[in-house]
């Protein structure tokens, strides 16, 4: 086994979390869960693979991960971060038991490549891979940057390394779960562009030598063009590049799914939210965050 603390956050993921434990539990040391009190079976399987079972209030994802990493006792060299429908490749795992001892100790963080799956089919164009993410880093280097959606794990020290193969998004739930995940996602996000504008809470500054190149370049791309874009129309034109210019549409039927789903529907939603919190708080702050609170739970 290598010296790695793999910290999975769940919250009612029966469907999932068997193959997650499955894929790692010969690898890596130790396995901590962080549940946010689910009510399905998630706990019943985990129990079956592990005895590190921690539960913590959900408030986004970002703290969540964060408070894993002040309160959990990690005592490895390394910790992999891995989310509940997530899974190493073979050629991943060869790699990391080949690399990962002689690794310098300048190198403090591994990106890995994600191949998304959806309806059991590999994304493979509009842009969707590969993606190069930071999921495994030297105990004490990293923190998750604080942000209600698209957080990334930044580095505080120390250099890069990008390993070769792969690792797996494959969720196992159905459409109509994808949906109500995607929706409570476009709430979220909402609230970073919102905060984006008008600067409600603190977010982390984006840093090119933190977040790594390809990070930092959607990032740049992100707040400064496409926020700054006319609302609506951009999730048109998105769809537009991602399903023509970058070729989605070679991912056949299921890709016309994923990428007018994720691509538009989603981004169109999230403008929705977005406008109508302006329409009804304009830029008064006190207002947005007590509507966020009233109306989707979400304290700031």
């Amino acid at each position: 086994m290598l010296s790695i603390t793999a910290i999975i956050l769940t919250y009612n993921e029966e469907k999932n979390i068997k193959y997650t434990l499955t894929n790692i539990v010969d690898l890596v040391k130790y396995v901590y869960i962080v549940d946010s009190f689910s009510n399905d079976k998630t706990i019943e399987i985990v129990k079956s693979f592990t005895s590190n079972i921690f539960f913590n209030k959900f408030e986004n994802n970002s703290k969540q991960l964060n408070w894993a990493l002040r309160n959990l006792p990690i005592r490895t060299d390394w910790v992999l971060r891995l989310d509940s429908d997530e899974s190493l490749t073979e050629e991943l795992k060869k790699e990391l038991i080949k690399k990962l001892p002689s690794l310098r100790e300048d190198k403090t963080g591994v990106f890995f490549k994600r191949r998304v799956y959806f309806m059991n089919k590999w994304i493979r164009y509009g842009g969707y891979y590969p993606v190069w993410l930071l999921r495994l880093w030297r105990n004490g280097a990293a923190y998750c940057e604080n942000r209600w959606m698209d957080e990334h794990v930044k580095l505080i020290k120390g250099k890069f390394a990008y390993f070769d193969n792969d690792f797996i998004d494959n969720n196992h739930n159905s459409l109509h779960w994808w949906i109500n995940k995607h929706n409570s996602y476009a709430t979220r996000e909402a609230v970073d562009i919102l905060n984006n504008k008008l600067d409600f809470f603190a977010k982390d500054v984006l840093e090119y030598k933190s977040y790594g190149g390809q990070i930092a370049q959607k990032r740049w791309v992100k707040e400064n063009i496409y926020f700054k874009s006319p609302l609506f129309l951009r999730a048109f034109f998105y769809f537009f590049y991602r399903y023509f210019i970058r070729l989605g549409f070679l991912d056949g039927m299921r890709g016309l799914i994923w990428h007018f789903l994720q691509g538009l529907w989603y981004r169109f939603l999230v403008d929705a939210k977005v406008y109508e919190i302006r329409k009804l708080c304009g830029n008064d702050k006190n207002k947005i965050i007590a509507f966020l609170k009233t109306n989707y739970g979400i304290e700031i």
